[in-house]
């Protein structure tokens, strides 16, 4: 794969090819109308950064500080569900090419493997939480996870519902799952993924489950959850920010923030950061783009908490207008599971190590040396047209 897909897009395109529909547009696609999926990856587009001329960039780096500790780039792989029918073992293969890479790798509530095995690659891990109706499980999930080595929470606040994706109920793709003559059709025409993925998975451990489940509420993907006990709880509120910080020692994060009000409020509670994120389009489809709140939120909370941001990012050249913005980092998603999807491990370590490229590129044609550069020529105010000046 490395010598032909040179980008995202030629990435994307040929996961496009091995995964059945269904899956790859769960991952691809928005909700509704799709309208929103579009402008958050026009925002990105639409800023523009000017180049500041003579110079010397001849030593560059692209490293970071993420809670007191180096990363190869402002990067990390943001939690995903389902990784594992992506590619076999997924999220193993996906925390390996992150500590390749230099970048922490954050762990889904709904890995179909377990945080203990995921753990064991010597990655820098961070743990996604959602809130299960049943607190006494989630609390005892956190615990687990802190004995496991996960160094960051990062609590999602921005499902309080399944969102209403219209594509994998056609697909049948929802949950539970549907097999329809379409679907097992997809599946039998992508004889690679039947034969690399689905077929060893079902030979040696059957139907996938979802590994952080408590034992007696794990159910097969695609299955409605045993109980109301882990089912995604409605009731999710600032108190339960509070109680997580008090038993969470480490780094903890809202993942989901699109206001102001939010983010001043999640530094009152004591997070230590945010990632503004509107779920990739994934969720709330007139949702603002992170590009439209980002410099506000930024200038609100920068200096008493770390900033990341998350939705629409798939250049090099938007991790650096990212950082222009306010950030001190970026998640990506969808990036590093179409490498897994094109050539498991190696495939998600490229795309990683294409963005750093491109982001060191923009870096060295912008005048800019080191990330400080960019963060110090933020413009006063920030919009999704304006030029920033470098």
């Amino acid at each position: 794969m490395n010598a032909r897909a040179l980008n995202f897009a030629e990435v994307r395109e040929r996961a496009r090819r091995r995964l059945p529909r269904g899956l790859f547009e769960y991952i691809d696609r928005g909700t509704e109308d799709e309208i929103g999926l579009v402008h958050t990856c026009r925002a990105w587009d639409d800023i523009t950064l000017t180049p500041a001329a003579l110079v010397d960039v001849s030593s560059r780096s692209t490293t970071c500080t993420l809670f007191s500790r180096e990363a190869a780039a402002p990067l990390v792989v943001a939690p995903t569900a389902l990784a594992g029918l992506v590619w076999k073992d997924g999220e193993v293969a996906l925390a390996r090419a992150a500590k390749s890479a230099g970048v922490p790798f954050t762990v889904s509530t709904q890995s179909v493997t377990a945080i203990e095995e995921i753990a064991s690659t010597g990655a820098r891990i961070w743990l996604q939480l959602y809130v299960w109706r049943d607190r006494s499980l989630t609390h005892a999930f956190i615990e687990r996870a802190q004995h496991a080595g996960a160094e960051a929470l990062l609590l999602t606040v921005d499902t309080a519902v399944s969102p209403n994706r219209e594509y994998n109920v056609r697909n049948g793709f929802g949950i539970p799952l549907r097999p329809t003559l379409r679907n097992v059709l997809d599946v039998l025409c992508h004889p690679r993924w039947l034969a690399g993925v689905l077929l060893p998975q079902l030979a040696s451990s059957g139907v996938p489950t979802y590994a952080h489940y408590p034992a007696g509420f794990r159910t097969a993907i695609g299955r409605e959850a045993l109980g109301d006990a882990v089912k995604l709880c409605e009731r999710v509120t600032w108190s339960d920010v509070q109680e997580l910080r008090r038993r969470w020692t480490g780094p903890m994060l809202l993942k989901g923030i699109l206001s102001v009000a939010d983010a001043c409020r999640a530094a009152d509670a004591g997070c230590d950061g945010i990632v503004v994120s509107n779920h990739g389009a994934r969720n709330l489809d007139c949702a603002p783009t992170t590009v439209a709140v980002l410099p506000a939120i930024a200038r609100a909370v920068g200096d008493r908490m770390t900033v990341l941001v998350d939705s629409g990012i798939r250049r090099g050249g938007h991790i650096a207008k990212a950082i222009a913005l306010g950030a001190r980092g970026v998640l990506v998603g969808r990036a590093p599971l179409y490498g897994l999807a094109a050539d498991g491990e190696d495939g998600a370590r490229h795309v990683l190590d294409i963005l750093r490229e491109e982001l060191d590129r923009t870096m060295a044609l912008t005048g800019c040396t080191a990330l400080d550069d960019l963060r110090r020529r933020l413009p006063a105010s920030g919009g999704e047209t304006e030029a920033l000046t470098i």
